[in-house]
């Protein structure tokens, strides 16, 4: 793993950085898997992770954290209480009761989908969008897409780890991307 080309380290980072497991070859053969299920199991790199991203975005007016299923609702949660801002899970199909709006998506290993409530978002709400890696950057896209169908306007998308060579972050339509690391 590296920090961000250009971003002073933050001396939290490479505790993070050390926490989280590559597992060779899942979901499919080729793919080197970021498991951030580790990083879960030491509180202080935890604790170090949402902290770095509740500094950014304390004072930021945002009012909603939109999280992507399902590691996006480890990460959005304590931020959207921290920075005083709803959270709005960004679910697979047929998760949410109720209404829905839907966005389909490319991912780097297939196809998916996500859903968000209707009326979860307001016109003109300024949203957050939270994951735990950008690759491809279709599921950014496709949550982006979905807040901004609500009329939400999307502020940033915070990542822990950004695959760079997949290009994910140039799929975003100019959109800000807040990464801690990128992994190599």
């Amino acid at each position: 793993m590296a920090v961000r080309e250009g971003k002073e380290q933050d001396p939290r980072i490479p505790r993070i950085a050390s926490s989280i497991r590559v597992v060779p070859d899942f979901p499919k053969k080729g793919i080197m898997f970021q498991d951030i299920t580790t990083l879960l199991l030491d509180p202080k790199a935890f604790k170090d992770t949402v902290d770095l991203f509740v500094e950014r975005y304390t004072g930021r007016d945002i009012s909603v954290v939109a999280g992507v299923e399902a590691r996006g609702f480890i990460f959005g949660p304590p931020i959207a209480l921290a920075i005083g801002a709803k959270f709005v899970p960004l679910r697979k199909p047929k998760k949410l009761p109720g209404e829905v709006i839907s966005e389909n998506y490319v991912l780097e290993y297939g196809t998916d989908c996500l859903e968000m409530h209707v009326g979860a978002v307001q016109p003109g709400e300024r949203a957050l969008v939270v994951d735990d890696l950008v690759a491809t950057g279709g599921t950014l896209c496709a949550a982006i897409s979905l807040l901004e169908r609500a009329g939400a306007e999307v502020v940033e998308c915070a990542c822990v780890i950004e695959l760079p060579e997949l290009k994910g972050r140039e799929r975003l339509n100019g959109k800000n991307l807040y990464i801690l690391m990128e992994s190599h």
